[in-house]
């Protein structure tokens, strides 16, 4: 369109040319001249203006011939160009159009490669000093990942900057509808008027001390697990300054009590049962002996009678306070954590106490490596440290050997000896019996520690070894399974932090004036039945990744198939592979787009030709009840902003055009992944054009010829 426009300005000028040449010699005439002239133009002005034509139509076929190799070829080199210069290593200017044109390139590919060689060196000296940052980064990250607390922190307008896998684990887990997640409101977490309540306490601390303080308070999670919660505030180092201006935001350290407020209200009922209890029977006993004491005439058979009475509630209080103690023991036997333990570990240290012990030889035999349960490392220990001791009193073996090794789905830990074998009586007592080891007597059974484990004991001989041998069944563990390593599916450190939303500005500012760097966004597609929203076609599959504060959130996504209940087009299918069967017994759209919703809270929607995604999402309002009245970028629109003068903005050749390779296409996380990369290289050629808050950026696509297209 713009090549024909100016084939047809060249192709009038030379009539307005001549034109304005008559008028310019006429005014310059006298009246007979301008007569003579006039009388000139009238015999010969058809003459002219073909002359005048021919001349216009042969200087427009001279631009349309060459116009092609000069006007198009330079302006696709100035779209490269702003690639190479907006990070797109490698890249070369493809030579085209005229034979200059084809030199100016050669020249161009040049000072690109000068301008490859001075970056590289540029970068090779940020890197290194982002990698000493980056390393005391990562320090710190592992450090909260390894502790046994849940860890949050805030900056002071309340979004999270870091977080470990036992505090996201706690509040709702690692699925797409988790409260936990870089960028989001804490008050999403804990209940906004206690969170203001441990403020102000926080801040009357403050004022009387100075120093560190901290503020405790108990809530309850959404699945009613009681959580204690303690805050502090975290403050520059500048005590000059006031305390409202020092603050950067809170650390609050959580831990899981519910066990403890179960056991600590089941301690309370033991006590209260076995105080109420006695005091019949005391009292019986101590009126009987004043009985005895008091009336010296009683009689044989009276004084028998009260003696049998104090021996009788004797009796009664003695077995209550042996139930009691039982019941104890199982609440002490539940308060213990069980962690994953390695198997060769576990039989190394039971080999070292049995040898302090007892003083027998013990040797290690059959241990596999790759054996890791799931224990209470002291009790398992004293277990097999307990029958040891127990053969050596009974057999007195020269020796003893222990082995660990796998079996169908359970940790097999032997304990073997040859020689003298036992009688099943007596192994079976020894599981019964109270734990007694070197003295010390433990009011838990063997039974008592392995049904906690879900365990068991099994005796037997081998005749033909002469060997007998206490095997300790437990439950497999994975091999160094924890909350934070199951958030790290594909072998990288989630990202639990970003301490860069400290310097995020004021919450009041206006969302249309942020700088697009400092934004959360929810990069999302969907994949659907057909093309047309308001002729019935759902969606059938939402895909969603966050990026925060530039960062793309890899551990932080959403993904969800969804049954439309209702057929799905084959050309539909064709492209994205999704079938009717594939889709039964998935939630329906008004099970998903809540959850969605909630996940895409107080982000920036981008999608790519979003028009058509957010379609979908308005006509479900009325069902859910939601509206996704969220700000929204299309990088499609985006991409017509930068790259006005390629033929296609669709997301294959955007994706090729900034060297973004394409995984799982026509997949809605996929798809949603590649967007959000192609989003992030585009945020710095836009600042480039001067385009750098979101409301610029709306402004821009809104002018586009693509922002017309409607759904």
């Amino acid at each position: 369109m713009t090549r024909a426009l100016w084939c047809a300005a060249v192709a009038v000028l030379p009539l307005l040319a001549m034109l304005l040449g008559l008028a310019a010699v006429r005014s310059d005439l006298d009246d007979a001249q301008r007569d003579t002239l006039a009388v000139l133009i009238q015999n010969q002005w058809p003459l002219a203006i073909l002359i005048a034509c021919a001349v216009g139509a042969l200087a427009a076929a001279l631009v349309w011939k060459y116009g092609a190799g000069y006007g198009p070829v330079a302006l696709r080199m100035g779209d490269d160009v702003e690639l190479v210069l907006g990070g797109q290593h490698g890249r070369a200017i493809a030579p085209h159009g005229a034979a200059e044109m084809v030199t100016l390139a050669g020249r161009v590919n040049r000072l690109i490669i000068a301008f490859e060689a001075s970056r590289r060196d540029a970068e090779l000296r940020a890197e290194q000093a982002r990698a000493n940052v980056e390393r005391e980064r990562n320090q710190l990250a592992a450090l909260v990942s390894e502790m046994p607390q849940g860890v949050l922190a805030c900056n002071r307008e309340g979004r999270i900057l870091l977080y470990n896998g036992h505090v996201r684990e706690l509040f709702g887990g690692s699925g797409e509808a988790s409260l936990i997640g870089l960028g989001r409101p804490v008050d999403a977490v804990f209940d906004r008027r206690l969170l203001a309540h441990a403020r102000d306490g926080l801040w009357r601390k403050l004022e009387r001390q100075r120093g560190r303080v901290m503020v405790s308070f108990v809530t309850a999670t959404v699945a009613g697990r009681l959580v204690r919660a303690r805050i502090t505030p975290v403050l520059d180092s500048d005590a000059t300054r006031p305390i409202t201006e020092r603050l950067n935001g809170y650390l609050i350290l959580t831990e899981d009590i519910t066990r403890d407020a179960e056991q600590a209200a089941r301690r309370d009922r033991l006590v209260e049962l076995l105080t109420q209890s006695q005091r019949g029977g005391l009292a019986s006993i101590r009126a009987a002996a004043e009985n005895l004491l008091d009336y010296d005439d009683l009689d044989a058979t009276q004084q028998r009678r009260f003696l049998e009475v104090i021996r009788n509630e004797a009796v009664r209080l003695s077995d209550r306070v042996v139930e009691t103690a039982r019941e104890f023991s199982d609440v002490l036997r539940s308060n213990t954590a069980l962690e994953v333990m390695h198997g060769v570990d576990l039989v190394g240290a039971a080999q070292r106490r049995i040898e302090a012990r007892t003083g027998m030889l013990t040797k290690l035999d059959d241990v596999d490596p790759d054996i890791w349960v799931n224990v209470d490392s002291f009790a398992i220990v004293q277990v097999i440290t307990v029958l040891a001791q127990r053969v050596h009193e009974s057999v007195e073996p020269r020796e003893v050997r222990l082995a660990v090794r796998g079996d169908a789905g359970t940790a097999v830990v032997e304990l073997s000896w040859g020689g003298t074998s036992l009688s099943s009586e007596s192994a079976a007592g020894w599981e019964m019996e109270p734990m007694l080891l070197a003295g010390e007597t433990s009011p838990r059974s063997i039974r008592e520690v392995l049904h906690r484990h879900e365990g068991e004991l099994v005796y037997g001989r081998e005749r033909a070894s002469a060997r007998s041998w206490f095997r300790v069944l437990l439950p497999l563990a994975v091999a160094g399974e924890s909350a934070a390593a199951d958030e790290a599916g594909d072998g990288t450190r989630p990202e639990y932090y970003d301490f860069d939303l400290f310097a995020w500005g004021e919450q009041g500012r206006a969302l249309q004036d942020r700088p697009l760097a400092t934004l959360a966004y929810t990069v999302f597609d969907t994949e659907t039945t057909g093309l047309d929203p308001s002729g019935g076609d759902e969606i059938i599959q939402i895909g969603a990744i966050r990026i925060v504060n530039g960062r793309l959130l890899r551990g932080e996504r959403f993904e969800q198939l969804v049954d439309p209940k209702r057929d799905i087009d084959p050309a539909s299918e064709a492209i994205h592979g999704i079938s009717r069967e594939r889709l039964r017994g998935q939630p329906e759209i008004g099970v998903v787009l809540p959850r969605f919703h909630a996940f895409a809270r107080d982000t920036v929607l981008v999608g790519h030709n979003a028009a058509f995604d957010m379609r979908f999402l308005q006509m479900k309002e009325t069902v859910t009840g939601l509206r996704f009245d969220h700000p929204v970028l299309d990088t499609l629109l985006l991409s017509a902003v930068l790259h006005p003068n390629q033929e296609t903005h669709k997301l294959d050749a955007i994706a090729e055009r900034f060297g973004v390779p394409l995984l799982d296409r026509h997949d809605a996380s996929g798809d949603a992944l590649v967007t959000g990369q192609l989003f992030l290289r585009m945020i710095p050629l836009l600042a480039e054009r001067g385009i750098v808050t979101l409301g610029q950026a709306r402004e821009a696509s809104e002018k586009t010829y693509y922002a017309r297209i409607r759904y």
